[in-house]
């Protein structure tokens, strides 16, 4: 670590000096005046989370904000300033601050699209990262971050925090000694109320935003800006985005894999969905919504002796249907968003970041287990002691996780075309392995359809492919075009290296 002051002198000098050399590591914080510098790159909502943590934390100070906002990343270095003894210096472009020998960590939430990238020039650079879920964008950034943290030796922490909580940790405990019999099924659930994002259109950028930096690995798009809302509804739109599957579902998904004790890929997956109801919501049969991610998805994943099914809802949920869903998360109105575990002798259903419940085959709960943890304290502590392994949440972990999520779209995506009605798509997965009951959560979901008053003769849902996945070439052997989307094309100067690039 450094001086404080000496860190204060070169975060204030870099904008007229440029680029100095690169710290070779970080050591842990021994006195209030020697302490890990931070950079935050991304400075909107949950970029302030992380910023909150870092001023709360003494071990920690904030040297820089970066963002391709202006307006939103000066708007932040002032509130900085306001608790901490100075004020962060603000640049829109990360790689300054990843020069500065005074940064010792990175942690980011920007767009989906960026934070591999985000993350491999930060490990490149010598500092220790933490990324938000999910934590690629695709199967092979998740490769590649992975190459680069062994590579140069760096700690790489993902925003799935459940890893972290007493909540979680104590239930996969509980399942492991048998709390609930033998467990080899797992569902998620993400029961979002998603509205909306308004029609496509052609939108101006909003005023101080570097739409080039911003873009960054994502093709630079002409109309620039399609959806009505610039912050934060990117994430409905697969160019930077993955859907709520890849949004909300890494927490659940990870989760699912925890208790499973999944350590892999799956090895054949199959989804089906749409973009459906939104004509209805908004009284006009030919409305088109911007997004072009799944706002009702299913997606099956066989991992051989073990299953994982997660199911994304976006339109309104039913509190009424008597099902072990609503049996199970009875405390739980509206939204559902958690993970229902299925064993021989019964249930546990993860119904919030900090709730588990054990239940018997007859609904009755067995036990309770709650409690949060310090997932940002967990990263600092391994960024210490320099063992990725003492990390809850390691960037290998973050990438089977997210993985989930970028299979189960890849399905979807290849089949979106192909509309089918629901005695066909009951045909298709009677022929599809799964330790759930396909017909059963086929049905649930279309009723759900029909209940939001989706006419599923004019609006079909679509039904991907059952890809077979090689988990560790990483590969589909048997379709070069879902091969094709395990990664992406990338614009010069922003290209995400492979894994035997970094």
């Amino acid at each position: 670590m450094r001086n404080f002051n000496r860190r204060r002198f070169i975060a204030q000098s870099l904008t007229a000096a440029g680029s100095v050399a690169v710290a070779p590591h970080i050591l842990k914080a021994k006195s209030p005046n020697d302490k890990i510098g931070v950079v935050v790159v991304g400075a909107g909502g949950r970029g302030s989370s992380h910023i909150g943590y870092f001023l709360g934390n003494p071990s920690t100070e904030i040297m820089y904000i970066a963002d391709a906002d202006e307006a939103k990343g000066n708007s932040q270095c002032d509130a900085i300033a306001k608790q901490q003894s100075f004020r962060p210096t603000f640049v829109t472009d990360m790689r300054r601050a990843y020069d500065d020998p005074a940064v010792d960590v990175m942690s980011t939430a920007t767009p989906n699209h960026w934070h591999a990238l985000a993350g491999i020039w930060a490990m490149q650079a010598g500092k220790d990262a933490y990324i938000e879920k999910p934590v690629c964008y695709s199967i092979a950034e998740g490769s590649a971050l992975i190459a680069a943290a062994r590579k140069y030796g760096r700690i790489c922490q993902v925003g799935t925090q459940c890893r972290s909580t007493l909540a979680m940790s104590d239930a996969v405990a509980f399942m492991q000694k048998g709390g609930i019999g033998q467990v080899n099924f797992a569902r998620g659930l993400c029961y979002k109320r998603r509205k909306s994002i308004g029609a496509k259109g052609d939108y101006a950028i909003p005023d101080g935003i570097d739409f080039n930096l911003w873009s960054g690995p994502a093709e630079y798009t002409d109309p620039q800006v399609t959806r009505q809302r610039f912050h934060y509804d990117w994430h409905w739109q697969r160019h930077y985005g993955n859907g709520d599957l890849g949004n909300q579902g890494p927490h659940q998904t990870d989760i699912a894999r925890w208790g499973l004790g999944i350590d892999t890929h799956p090895s054949r997956v199959i989804s089906y969905g749409g973009r459906l109801g939104y004509q209805a919501e908004r009284n006009d049969p030919d409305y088109v919504d911007a997004g072009d991610t799944a706002n009702t998805e299913v997606s099956i994943y066989d991992y051989g002796d073990k299953c994982i099914v997660f199911e994304t809802r976006g339109l309104g949920v039913d509190d009424s249907a008597d099902d072990e869903i609503n049996r199970l998360f009875a405390r739980t109105k509206g939204n559902k968003v958690g993970v229902i575990f299925y064993g021989s002798d019964g249930y546990l259903a993860n119904t919030s970041y900090s709730e588990s419940i054990a239940y018997d085959n007859d609904f009755n709960v067995i036990q309770k287990f709650g409690g949060g943890g310090d997932h940002f304290g967990n990263f600092l502590d391994a960024c210490s002691t320099r063992q990725y392994e003492h990390l809850t949440a390691d960037v290998r972990e973050g990438h089977l996780s997210a993985g989930v999520s970028h299979l189960g779209n890849i399905s979807y995506y290849l089949g979106e075309q192909n509309k089918v009605s629901p005695d066909e798509a009951a045909a298709v997965l009677a022929d599809v392995k799964s330790l759930d009951n396909n017909q059963e959560t086929l049905q649930r979901t279309l009723r759900h359809l029909e209940d939001n008053s989706v006419d599923l003769q004019k609006y079909p849902i679509s039904m991907g492919p059952l890809l077979n996945f090689d988990p560790e070439k990483e590969t589909f052997p048997d379709s070069p075009d879902a091969t094709a989307l395990l990664s992406r094309s990338y614009r010069e100067g922003f290209v995400c290296p492979t894994a035997d690039e970094v």
